[in-house]
């Protein structure tokens, strides 16, 4: 005990600065009398504590900055209600294989069994930290002070390798405050900061180059795990080289710039006909760093996205459970993308000098998008008002820089962006995939603008997605933050809306009172951001949008644009089994509300 007191750190403070070493700049979250010891410590630390208004803010917002910088994020949770309220926005990084660690205040360890203040312990004692267990890789209670150092290591090697994802490390209170010696923490002073990843030999290199280069029509189908290796420019490496075309799922938009001749563009339900069609007619699938999802791949069905068996799959990923989960692969290796590609990009130049060609392949696709955007001129300059999906989003590519960020919700500036808005920057947008949680992307865009201050932020959202959780706008207020919030406003829960029409006739429960462009006694979205201190502006006219943004983001400030929008559904060309339970006779989708 006298080598503690002449240390004089509480493990708090310890914690603290153990992550300036691992060079965190930012940590997000909400006071509770459970983790103020860490806020003290971190009061004097260049360590940046986000505060937010509601935990699901902090853990949307530090997933999108684990997306942007690439490493894990950390996000700092009072008890209950607090890990409760952050849940949502860690399984949606979970889902999404979004590397995080949280760190949660917990009941003092003296009083486990009392049922003290705000403990959660109906069915066991001291188990707070099972309530992540569904979702996260681990999560560790720490019943010692003296192997928090090591958990803390553990927790970041483990949110960051393999396929990454949210750790929680569950601490008590009185665990916070314990005043120990640094030698735990001496010990894991010089350990590696990142693990080395895995890669492929060149034996199995020339097995997938062969393959492919044999095949007659083979087809590159990327996801998310491109992104999440920062693997873009290899891929778009070695799909030059080997003359691949490059279907992607929803997570896989932006792996490579959507006018990339190459790209043909989002798979499954909300695919176009080019990009279905071609992986239908595909003898080999070479996939990278996707779990081939329900939406992606139409439900699965034979028929509309994927033709498997038949075509036959090569499929890399850093996580074995995913080769094989939903299709036969006749080639499965648990390798790193960045990695991988590397391998490949060099045995292929070594074996096929001269690469493959494929020009009537990219005429094909150069005509498809040519005919697409003229088919859908009409609505993307329409000045129908409320405004037309198309038109808003047509209207948004314009004025956004190339390199700008997007964070998307869910409804038409999810599908309607993953299937007809151009990324132009490898990683640009940020999606809830797996989760498709509503609400991610306006807290999200805080995260993003942190992470990336001098790139233009834009919010994509619903009324819905917007409405979640706006005291993120405090947050973006208080911190300047010159972020773009774009509420598409149809007045309704729009995507479920068409679907529950469609199949049942009616919108009830899913729509808002009066109409998107007379909304009977609603929000007004410029009104709360203006309450906030931030910029709000609801729009009366289609041709007013564009201004608006450039306005926007000449002004640097946070600024929310109401817009008035028409509940159009996107167009579908793929299959969800969903339409089958409802409807089971019919040829039924979405429709207008």
């Amino acid at each position: 005990m006298d080598g503690a007191k002449l240390d004089g750190k509480t493990v708090a403070e310890h914690i603290v600065d153990f992550l300036e070493r691992r060079e965190v700049k930012h940590v997000f979250g909400l006071c509770g009398h459970t983790n103020i010891a860490v806020l003290a410590a971190l009061a004097e630390s260049p360590i940046d504590f986000v505060t937010v208004r509601h935990e699901q803010i902090a853990s949307h917002a530090a997933d999108a900055y684990a997306r942007v910088t690439g490493k894990a994020s950390v996000v700092l949770s009072h008890l209950s209600p607090g890990l409760t309220n952050c849940a949502t926005g860690v399984a949606n990084a979970a889902l999404d294989c979004v590397p995080m660690v949280v760190i949660a205040g917990d009941i003092p360890t003296h009083y486990y069994g009392k049922h003290p203040h705000q403990e959660v312990n109906l069915h066991a004692d001291a188990a707070q930290w099972e309530i992540y267990r569904p979702f996260v890789k681990r999560a560790w209670r720490v019943d010692r002070a003296d192997l928090m150092a090591e958990i803390l290591e553990k927790a970041f090697h483990l949110a960051e390798s393999g396929q990454p994802g949210p750790v929680l490390v569950n601490v008590p209170m009185d665990i916070f405050s314990e005043v120990i010696p640094s030698d735990s923490f001496d010990r894991i002073r010089d350990n590696t900061r990142a693990l080395k990843k895995p890669s492929i030999d060149d034996e199995t290199a020339r097995e997938i180059i062969e393959a492919l280069a044999q095949a007659e029509n083979p087809v590159a189908y990327v996801g998310g795990g491109i992104l999440l290796a920062q693997a873009s420019e290899e891929l778009r490496e070695f799909v030059e080289h080997m003359g691949l075309p490059v279907a992607h799922s929803l997570m896989g938009k932006g792996a490579l710039r959507d006018d990339h001749p190459l790209v043909l563009g989002m798979t499954g339900f909300w695919g176009t006909e080019l990009v279905n069609q071609t992986c239908l007619n595909a003898d080999y699938i070479f996939a990278v760093g996707t779990r081939f999802k329900e939406a992606d791949c139409s439900s699965w069905y034979p028929g509309y996205t994927f033709n498997i068996p038949g075509s036959k799959v090569i499929h890399i990923d850093i996580e074995p459970q995913e080769i094989g989960r939903n299709y036969p692969t006749e080639i499965g290796v648990i390798a790193d993308a960045k990695a991988a590609l590397r391998v490949l990009i060099r045995v292929a130049s070594e074996m096929y000098p001269e690469g493959f060609r494929r020009p009537a392949l990219e005429k094909k696709i150069a005509g498809f998008r040519t005919n697409f955007k003229t088919r859908n001129v009409e609505m993307a300059t329409s000045s129908a008002f409320p405004m037309m999906p198309e038109r808003i989003l047509a209207d948004t590519r314009k004025a956004l820089p190339e390199d700008a960020i997007i964070t998307t919700d869910v409804g038409w500036n999810k599908n309607g962006v993953g299937q007809q808005f151009d990324i132009l920057t490898p990683g640009s947008i940020l999606t809830p995939g797996g989760f498709a949680t509503m609400g991610f992307g306006p807290p999200g865009a805080i995260g993003a603008k942190l992470a990336a201050p001098d790139r233009v932020v834009i919010s994509l959202v619903g009324d819905g997605g917007f409405g979640q959780n706006p005291s993120m706008l405090a947050t973006a207020v208080e911190l300047d933050l010159g972020i773009i919030w774009l509420v598409m406003n149809n007045n309704a829960f729009g995507t479920i809306a068409g679907l529950q029409k469609a199949h049942y006739g009616l919108t009830y429960g899913t729509t808002f009172p009066g109409s998107a462009a007379a909304p009977a006694n609603g929000p007004g979205y410029a009104d709360i951001a203006r309450a906030y201190g931030a910029e709000g502006h609801r729009l009366s006219a289609a041709d007013e949008l564009l201004p608006a943004l450039e306005t926007a983001i000449a002004s640097g400030k946070p600024t929310v644009l109401d817009v008035p929008m028409i509940n159009n559904p996107t167009p579908t060309t793929g299959h969800w089994n969903i339409l089958d339970i409802y409807s089971p006779d019919r040829d039924v989708s979405h429709v207008a509300t």
